[in-house]
Order: C-alpha cells, then sequence, then structure tokens
C-alpha cells in the first residue's frame, strides 16, 4: 500500500521534479560549502518555487552548520531534512464531529479544481466506510451545480440543491437538515468559487460559515481551500486572502501532476501555516492522496 502511494506521489510530482533537478545537482561532485555554493542553493530553491522565506531559511541554516565542510551526503540529507521540517504539521487526517454529521466546508477559485477535488474527497471517505452528502452551494456560477450533481450520480452519494441564483446560505442550511435527518456521517458542502478580490462573495463565504455554525454544533469542522499549484506563487496569494475571510483548517493543492509549480507548497506553509491535507496527483475520481511530507521530498530527492 505504501509503495503504491509513493508510486503516485512520486509520479504526479514528475514535472515539478524536474525543476527540483537542479536543487539535486548541486549535491554531486567534489566541492565544498562556500559563498559561491550558498548562492547557487538559494538561485535553485527560489527557481524550485519554494519561496523567498523558505529558500533564505534552508541557505541560512546550512550555512551555519556547514560552512566551509565538503558537500556531501550529509549536507544533502540536512537539506532534504529541513524541506521536510518545513512542511511537517501535528495535524493529520479531518477532525471529525463527536456526533452528528462531520461537516467539512470547501473554498476556492473558479478553475482551481474545487468541484473535482470535492468529488474525488466524497469518494475517498465513502471508501472508508463513510456515507457522504454533498451541500451544492456554488449558486452563482453556471452549470456549478449540475457538475457537481453529475459527480454526485458517478460516486453514488446524495446531494442537496436548488436552482441557480439562490442565496447559498439557505442551500447551505437544507444541506445540513438533511444531513442531520438523514444520519450522514459527513457533509461537503461547496461554496460559491470567488476570485479573492471579490469581497461580497467573500461576504456569502462568511454567511455560509455562519449557518453552518448555528445548524450543527462545532461545525464547521474542517474549512479545506482548494489551490491550483499550476498557479505557483499566486496561490500563495489566494491563500492569505480566504485566510482573512474564512478560518481555513487546511488546503487540497489540486492538479499536482500537471504542473513544475508543485515547490509552492513550502510557499504557501510558510505563508499562511495551514497544513497541506490532500494533494491531486491525476483526473481520475481516485486520484486525491493524504498529504505526506516524507514521501512529499523523498519524491523531489529521487
Amino acid at each position: 500500500m505504501l509503495g503504491r502511494l509513493f508510486s503516485k506521489i512520486k509520479s504526479g510530482l514528475a514535472k515539478t521534479r524536474s525543476v527540483f533537478s537542479g536543487v539535486v545537482d548541486l549535491f554531486t561532485g567534489q566541492h565544498r560549502v562556500d559563498k559561491d555554493f550558498l548562492a547557487k542553493l538559494e538561485e535553485r530553491l527560489l527557481l524550485a518555487d519554494v519561496g523567498t522565506k523558505a529558500a533564505t531559511t534552508i541557505v541560512e541554516e546550512v550555512r551555519k552548520a556547514y560552512i566551509d565542510r565538503e558537500v556531501g551526503d550529509d549536507v544533502r540529507a540536512f537539506v532534504k531534512s529541513k524541506l521536510r521540517d518545513l512542511l511537517a504539521d501535528p495535524a493529520e487526517g479531518i477532525r471529525t464531529a463527536p456526533s452528528g454529521p462531520t461537516v467539512i466546508m470547501i473554498a476556492g477559485v473558479n478553475g482551481s479544481g474545487k468541484t473535482t477535488s470535492i468529488a474525488k474527497l466524497a469518494k475517498r471517505l465513502q471508501g472508508e466506510g463513510k456515507t457522504v452528502m454533498l451541500g451544492a452551494c456554488d449558486t452563482f456560477r453556471a452549470a456549478a451545480v449540475e457538475q457537481l450533481t453529475v459527480w454526485a450520480g458517478r460516486i453514488g452519494c446524495d446531494i442537496v440543491k436548488q436552482g441557480q441564483n439562490v442565496q447559498p446560505a439557505a442551500v447551505a442550511h437544507d444541506a445540513c437538515e438533511a444531513a442531520k435527518a438523514r444520519k450522514v456521517d459527513v457533509l461537503i458542502v461547496d461554496t460559491a468559487g470567488r476570485l479573492h478580490t471579490q469581497t461580497h462573495l467573500m461576504k456569502e463565504l462568511e454567511k455560509i460559515h455562519t449557518v453552518v455554525s448555528r445548524q450543527i454544533p462545532g461545525a464547521p469542522h474542517e474549512v479545506f481551500m482548494v489551490l491550483d499549484a499550476t498557479t505557483g506563487q499566486n496561490a500563495v496569494v489566494q491563500a492569505e486572502q480566504f485566510s482573512k475571510s474564512v478560518k481555513c483548517t487546511g488546503i487540497i493543492l489540486s492538479k499536482l501532476d500537471g504542473t513544475a509549480k508543485g515547490g509552492a507548497i513550502f510557499a504557501i506553509k510558510q505563508k499562511v501555516g495551514l497544513p497541506v491535507k490532500f494533494v491531486g496527483v491525476g483526473e481520475g475520481v481516485d486520484d486525491l492522496e493524504p498529504f505526506d511530507p516524507d514521501g512529499f521530498v523523498a519524491a523531489l530527492f529521487e
């Protein structure tokens, strides 16, 4: 099982790894940890999209620990461990309600892979033996409800929906009532895909959060923000803005298999401090995997 999972992560990171090879190549050949080496290390970390803060931190720690020493496997292992530490987070898995439905809100801009990620998450939860219901609260975008309805049909889970342009908070209310009445294990609440610059739509996100918390004690138990890995550093900006409007608890990084910018995950973690919960590593409904910092960094150095 672990071998299959690592294989999927490794395959999904193929494009990012091609960029990250510039970092890995620094540890081959015979040279010392000097000013030139440190400058190259910082440059290549930045080219790999890890972000200025992360790159600066790693380079400084390498300087302190290894200045004027030969570059060898110990330096390579040190850099790997520091990258892994940047991604480590004690919060693992999904927080669940002690009783009644566990509510997971999903936020993200249009085109981020939000709808597909919801379907993948629902399928994964079903595979764990849980009953899942979807709340189609993305009522402002044409065809959004229809798309989620199609996915619900494919994976075989209930969905609560209304027509286009209905107030999202009203749909969230009905979804919570239905989830309680049918005694489902997990309610996944979709929210209107919005740009982080659209203040009125961000207010709608806050309303949904308020309604859900009134209907089900302790809800939402998780608020996952879907970020498109292909946008690189722009995903960092989105993460910061969404976190200001609603208390996000984790990130789903989608489309990791389609980009060379997967290194942005380090910058996102540094900027907003949110754990990456899941990563999308393919187009299939089963291609959503729990994020594993050890496996992620190991795959980059393969």
